[in-house]
């Protein structure tokens, strides 16, 4: 499979080709990188593993609950929100984390960096009337 099959993958396929291969198929994302990030339902008490764009900001990792400018927030989002303590697997590492959410200046800067990865983010933000989160994963 090339590249750009690679770019077609989404949702469950992308977990399941990505965890084969330790991200090297997966990683590279129509021009971005992916992380899998694995949360505890909130309800369900089962393990979800959702791929996200994400970029580094030191030791940290930021991904935005944009959920394509839904008017709620992405499933994933939820269930960290009742429990901080995630896991991410980048490439062949798997780093447990516990979430913070971004704001004022930081969530400025922050959110800057990821439109500029993907500038989607601008359109999404402009369907929705609640304010993106912006996700900072920190290692634990």
């Amino acid at each position: 499979m090339s590249q750009s099959d690679d770019d077609q993958l989404f949702g469950p396929e992308h977990v399941r080709v990505y965890q084969e291969t330790d991200g090297a198929r997966g990683y590279h994302w129509r021009g971005t990188e992916i992380l899998l990030l694995t949360t505890i339902g909130n309800k369900s008490g089962e393990a979800h593993t959702t791929p996200l764009i994400h970029r580094t900001d030191g030791d940290n990792y930021v991904i935005v609950a944009s959920k394509g400018g839904a008017p709620e927030d992405p499933a994933w989002f939820k269930n960290m929100q009742a429990n901080p303590d995630a896991d991410v697997q980048v490439k062949a590492a798997h780093v447990p984390v516990t979430m913070t959410v971004a704001e004022g200046t930081e969530r400025a800067r922050l959110w800057d960096a990821m439109v500029e990865v993907w500038p989607d983010y601008t359109d999404y933000a402009a369907k929705t009337d609640r304010e993106i989160p912006i996700v900072v994963l920190v290692p634990r």
